[in-house]
């Protein structure tokens, strides 16, 4: 399943670092596919249906949207979908696709919109500056952070273990079988490519990587650290709707400057945050008309997304459910959202 940081592995120079895989509680592609089935039962379309793209006029046009496997993101997708569905007439078609196969489907015309875009500074680079078929729709909204984390708890008990310089002197508390005599770092995936051994190498920190497995591994390993008070120093990242669960606190490692990363191999500075913005190709902003408003206009919280994603994730609801949940909680925000 994609992650934000996905890209980062195919266009290197993009660089969002990778993730751990965000939501858990699906297979491999299966989220991406229950949303877009979710959809296409409101619309009343087969979301594999080849169709036109959609019209200045009030409704009666189909938005594609790209559909990248990580819980926000779905959350956003469903949101956008349900709406422009319910409020404005519209067909809405679903694509699951890696976050490089969208920006690819903006310039095949297959893709209409992508809700949550990473940084991708190269991709935008080509597709926005060089091949002009691709165009900013302003920020989503939430903030993206990547970095490491340990539970609320620890940071009451043990006073400044958020500073990085800090860390040596707490390596002990963070010994497990896998790091040995040193601190453990629990990361997610290991195919997943992350500054962390660096971090540790270039700042003289005495811990070890050790690989999880995945986001569902990092998020049971922060729920047992946090119900059984036991010591976790892991990479994590925000928007994440298991915050709206349970309290974690960011590592402060050395701060990001433009260019601190450039090297992979002599990084010694936190992950760069990341102002998550949307995506449309330059089609769909010139012919959507209202559509391609409501899209323009869609912003909202990390707090927001979480809870539609924790919806989905947690607590037993499709995406069409857990969007129409928040609809029907939150119509003085998202009317805002309705072009006039």
């Amino acid at each position: 399943m994609a992650t934000p940081g996905d890209a980062a592995n195919q266009v290197r120079a993009s660089r969002p670092p990778s993730l751990p895989r965000p939501l858990s509680r699906l297979p491999a592609l299966g989220a991406a596919t229950a949303l877009l089935l979710s959809l296409a039962a409101c619309t009343g379309q087969d979301a594999r249906e080849a169709t036109a793209p959609a019209s200045p006029a009030s409704g009666g046009g189909t938005v594609r949207i790209a559909v990248n496997g990580w819980a926000g993101y779905e959350a956003g997708a469903a949101v956008i979908g349900r709406l422009l569905t319910q409020e404005l007439g519209y067909r809405v078609q679903t694509v699951s696709l890696d976050p490089l196969q969208s920006w690819e489907g903006l310039e095949k015309g297959t893709v209409d919109v992508i809700v949550e875009n990473w940084g991708r500074e190269a991709l935008k680079q080509t597709y926005i500056e060089e091949k002009k078929v691709a165009v900013s729709a302003g920020r989503s909204g939430p903030r993206g952070v990547i970095g490491w984390y340990v539970p609320q708890w620890m940071v009451d008990e043990y006073p400044g273990i958020t500073d990085w310089r800090q860390l040596n002197k707490y390596a002990r508390l963070f010994r497990t079988k896998k790091s040995g005599d040193l601190g453990q770092l629990l990361d997610g995936d290991p195919s997943r490519a992350t500054n962390d051994e660096a971090l540790i190498r270039n700042l003289d920190l005495g811990y070890r990587v050790v690989h999880a497995g995945g986001e569902k591994a990092l998020i049971d390993a922060a729920r047992r650290a946090t119900r059984d008070r036991t010591p976790l120093l892991m990479h994590f990242y925000e928007p994440q709707w298991l915050f709206t669960q349970i309290k974690l606190a960011k590592v402060s490692l050395p701060p990001y400057a433009i260019g601190c990363d450039a090297d992979p191999a002599k990084v010694r500075c936190d992950y760069p945050p990341y102002l998550l913005d949307k995506i449309v190709s330059r089609r769909f902003a010139d012919t959507g008309g209202r559509a391609y408003e409501l899209v323009r206009n869609f912003t909202w919280t990390n707090e927001q997304q979480n809870a539609v994603a924790n919806d989905m994730t947690d607590n037993g609801l499709d995406a069409a459910r857990a969007a129409q949940k928040w609809i029907d909680a939150n119509k003085i925000t998202w009317k805002q959202w309705i072009p006039g």
